[in-house]
């Protein structure tokens, strides 16, 4: 019995180290990878101060480059380096799990239409996992995360931790048997 679960772990790290390596495999996929870390990052970052955020945007959206500045030094002042990481490790992830789920979702559309039901889940998991702690501050509760213990780096450690168990279980797109309950 414990042979069967270390097996399984085994695998979920190989599956986890196949669905990280992914994006690397092609430009296309690597250029989708830094295109939505970069506004996962953003958004974060923005919905940390929303009121600032609409104030700066609304006057000139072209500033949004400031405000990212501005805002990325607040979320430094506010949780500190590991607050900072842990924002950026986030989108790092995220960006990798939307490439994954688009490749998955242009699999299973080869398929059929009826495999795509099985990966949606997969693609909204992603997508709702990259919005994390920043729902808070769009939502208008900028200072729970202020009152969220250790400055709300616990729900972002949590929001990690879905991300990583989703790409561990999907594993390379390339090889996952979308549709079958089980690998190729």
């Amino acid at each position: 019995m414990t042979g069967n679960r270390a097996a399984a772990g085994h695998d979920w790290i190989r599956d986890l180290r196949d669905a990280l390596g992914y994006p690397l495999t092609s430009d296309a996929r690597l250029l989708v990878t830094a295109v939505v870390t970069v506004a996962t990052y953003a958004v974060l970052v923005l919905s940390s101060f929303p009121q600032f955020s609409v104030q700066v945007l609304a006057t000139d959206p072209t500033d949004v480059g400031y405000a990212v500045t501005a805002l990325t030094r607040e979320v430094y002042l506010t949780t500190g380096y590991l607050g900072l990481a842990l924002v950026a490790a986030y989108a790092v992830l995220t960006g990798i799990a939307v490439t994954n789920a688009l490749a998955l979702v242009q699999r299973a559309h080869r398929r059929g239409a009826s495999t795509i039901v099985g990966v949606l889940p997969g693609l909204l998991a992603a997508g709702c996992a990259s919005c994390g702690a920043g729902v808070l501050g769009a939502l208008g509760f900028v200072g729970a995360m202020a009152a969220l213990p250790f400055d709300g780096n616990l729900l972002r450690l949590g929001g990690i931790a879905l991300l990583l168990v989703f790409l561990g279980q999907a594993g390379d797109p390339r090889t996952c048997a979308v549709g079958r309950g089980g690998r190729a």
